[in-house]
């Protein structure tokens, strides 16, 4: 079920976490968060709508730390409904994908609540005082990729952050498959 996250709380506050990685390493929001901003996306291995733009979101990672923007990406999803969400998955997908930006499961899913995460792909762009200035699309990609040549608003979203400190006021919310939540 495609679901689309509320548009950006302007200055709402980032979330310290600690936790694993794909690469069996931990992390915490200090290890990853850059100089100049931080993209906090929530992602999973299976979804069609993270499946069609996952060469798209390592390109803009890459080329978002070499401006000085920290990355990093979370699946909470449940795994037990979901498998192939599992941490063994997630090292597989970003080994194949050649991720160089940590990938951290969310067992317990406190993580993608604290931060208000509803569907994957979901992107949260930080500044480096840790306050949000974006939450909005990659590019204009759905269930299947955009055009090639389609308007990089996530990038171009964060370089405005990184040069700024704020984001840029017209945004288009993400929209991708709804959080896989744990039933109670």
């Amino acid at each position: 079920m495609a679901v689309s996250p509320p548009v950006c709380d302007f200055n709402a506050h980032w979330h310290d976490f600690e936790l694993p990685g794909a690469d069996r390493k931990t992390y915490r929001l200090s290890d990853v968060s850059g100089p100049r901003g931080t993209v906090v996306m929530f992602i999973c291995n299976h979804c069609p709508y993270v499946r069609s733009v996952l060469g798209r979101i390592v390109r803009d990672a890459h080329d978002l730390q070499a401006h000085g923007v920290g990355v990093v990406a979370i699946s909470a999803n449940d795994v037990v409904e979901y498998p192939e969400d599992d941490p063994e998955h997630m090292a597989k997908l970003a080994a194949d994908h050649g991720f160089d930006f940590p990938y951290l499961y969310d067992e317990s899913q406190a993580v993608a609540k604290a931060y208000g995460a509803e569907c994957t792909p979901d992107f949260f762009g930080y500044n480096a005082q840790g306050k949000l200035q974006y939450r909005g699309r990659l590019d204009a990609s759905g269930r299947t990729a955009g055009p090639s040549d389609a308007r990089r608003e996530l990038y171009e979203a964060m370089l405005q952050v990184a040069e700024t400190g704020q984001g840029p006021r017209d945004q288009v919310p993400s929209m991708g498959c709804s959080i896989k939540w744990k039933t109670a």
